[in-house]
């Protein structure tokens, strides 16, 4: 599943669907992302996944880690010792980090990645304050989404 992500610049590059079945997402940031070349590369070549993903606040700092970027194929073979699931900085103001220490810290909320995608040209990701879903809220938005798509399908047979 290669997309070509030169096309357009502005392009989703990776999506964590599970994030808004498994948490409800309370609030959401973007921020930008510490990235060599070559993974830039990767990353415009459409190659990468969050399924595994999630966010620590570390000494002041915020880091992506176990998200999933291959090694680009035509990278100089100095790239030998590349970890793939390494830990990648994400940069967001100082207050924007504070507030999210303080959110996490006293509310039992987590940061859960949701999107990579480019805009004009950087690499961002989108990250949410997440609290997380009890197995009944979950059936509870599985009937609603089925609910949904039954009206769909009935009004469009009548119109």
């Amino acid at each position: 599943m290669s997309r070509d992500i030169k096309s357009d610049p502005n392009k989703i590059v990776a999506q964590n669907r599970r994030a808004r079945f498994d948490y409800e997402l309370v609030e959401i940031f973007e921020c930008g992302m510490v990235l060599t070349g070559a993974e830039v590369k990767s990353l415009r070549a459409g190659q990468a996944s969050l399924s595994e993903a999630f966010a620590r606040i570390r000494d002041g700092e915020v880091w992506l880690e176990n998200m999933h970027i291959p090694p680009y194929s035509q990278a100089h073979k100095s790239q030998v010792d590349y970890d793939p699931r390494q830990r990648r900085k994400l940069l967001l103001h100082k207050r924007e980090i504070d507030r999210l220490i303080g959110k996490t810290a006293e509310r039992g909320l987590t940061l859960v990645p949701v999107k990579v995608y480019f805009f004009h040209g950087l690499a961002k990701c989108t990250l949410a304050l997440g609290k997380g879903k009890k197995e009944h809220e979950k059936r509870a938005s599985i009937a609603e989404r089925e609910a949904k798509r039954d009206i769909e399908r009935e009004s469009g047979r009548r119109g």
